[in-house]
């Protein structure tokens, strides 16, 4: 699981491109090889067991955008959908599911909605 990071927000209506953003941040993070903090800091979950594997990172909601990382609103609702089961769920462990919400929770109260699973 990774810190909440508080991340400002990109503009609501700015799309929402996953693979575009992976790519992004890979760059911006200097982690074209391997990950790094700066690579884990736009997941909301990793696997701390395998840190140096692409795969480990999970739900990514961040972007880069005038070259800072910023949470996109339409990553996190996609995000909030994965853990509502959409596109197959969220392959993580059920005792991670809390933390998990809760952390994408503060971004929906940031961007000022209820997470899906709070309304």
């Amino acid at each position: 699981m990774t810190r909440f990071q508080d991340l400002p927000l990109a503009d609501r209506d700015r799309e929402w491109d996953g693979a575009a953003a992976e790519r992004r941040v890979r760059r911006w993070a200097g982690a074209e090889d391997s990950p790094n903090a700066a690579y884990r800091d736009a997941h909301v979950w990793y696997d701390g067991d395998e840190p140096d594997n692409f795969t480990s990172y999970k739900l990514l909601i961040a972007d880069v955008v005038d070259d800072r990382l910023k949470a996109v609103p339409r990553g996190v609702m996609a995000a909030g959908g994965v853990m509502q089961g959409a596109r197959g769920g969220a392959d993580i462990p059920s005792e991670d599911v809390p933390r998990v919400k809760g952390h994408l929770a503060r971004y929906y109260a940031k961007m000022g909605e209820a997470a899906p699973w709070d309304r």
